[in-house]
Parts: structure tokens; sequence; C-alpha cells
């Protein structure tokens, strides 16, 4: 087991600053406007950046367990913020759609990758335990190789 520590710390209102540990940057988080001045991330898109991370690294990983190179990726991350059954604001779904750097046609074990490199990936398959999400992978062409499906 391993443990993550992040220390969080309240400067002024909403804003945070997050210290992560010597090694890596701080960074300020905030809520946007009214509540907050909107100068940093908020928590929501924290939540939204760590799935993408997170399938992205696992989609890289995969592909390059084969020696494939599909750089450079990119991940596209829509959260959709609205109220539950109680009329408290939640995260109510999340869209993820990652496209790879190059055409399908040039890599080599993708259909094998496709279908198991999501499930490798810590952070959506915990967020996904709570939050309905969805993963689409396009390759440069804008080609679907993976339909939008509930993980």
């Amino acid at each position: 087991m391993n443990n993550i520590t992040v220390l969080l710390k309240q400067q002024q209102d909403y804003r945070f600053e997050i210290d992560f540990g010597t090694a890596i940057p701080r960074i300020t988080t905030d809520e946007p406007a009214p509540l907050g001045s909107g100068l940093g991330p908020s928590p929501v898109q924290l939540l939204c950046a760590a799935v993408g991370n997170c399938l992205s690294d696992s989609l890289l990983f995969a592909l390059r367990k084969f020696k494939q190179a599909p750089d450079p990726l990119s991940c596209q991350i829509v959260a959709e913020v609205g109220r539950n059954a109680e009329g408290r604001m939640r995260v109510l779904a999340i869209q993820a759609t990652l496209q790879l750097g190059v055409p399908a046609a040039g890599l080599e074990h993708l259909d094998r990758v496709l279908t198991s490199f999501e499930s490798y990936c810590t952070v959506t398959q915990s967020v996904g335990q709570g939050i309905a999400i969805s993963l689409q992978v396009l390759d440069l062409d804008g080609s679907v190789l993976k339909a939008a499906s509930p993980l």
C-alpha cells in the first residue's frame, strides 16, 4: 500500500495553496466568482484534470508497452455539474475524449490496448464508482476508435 499526502492551506476566502511535497511546485486553487476570485483551478477542474491525466497516462503506457508511439496525445474532459435529487451541486457525469497524435493505421496492437487500458487507470476507476464516466478515443484524423460508453 502507498499513501499520498497533499497539504492545503487557506490563503483567503476560497483560495488555497496546495503543497504536494518538496520536489513539486505548489499550486493555488480557487472557486470561480461569485464565491472566489477564480485565481486558480477549481476543485471540479482538478478532478477533471486528474481523470484526464490518468486516462492519458494509461493509454500512453499501454501503447508504449507494445513499443508504439502515439505522441502527442491530447485529452478533453467535460464535467456535467448540476443538482442531485437533494438539490445539492454535484458532478453528475464526466465525458473524456482522448486523441492520439498519429493515425490509427500506424499503430500495432491498438485493438488490444483499447479494450483494456482504462481498467488500469487508478483515478478514473475510483472516481467512476460514484460518477458516470464516458470515454471516447480518436486518432489524429478524428476517426472514432473507441465509442463513448460508461466505464
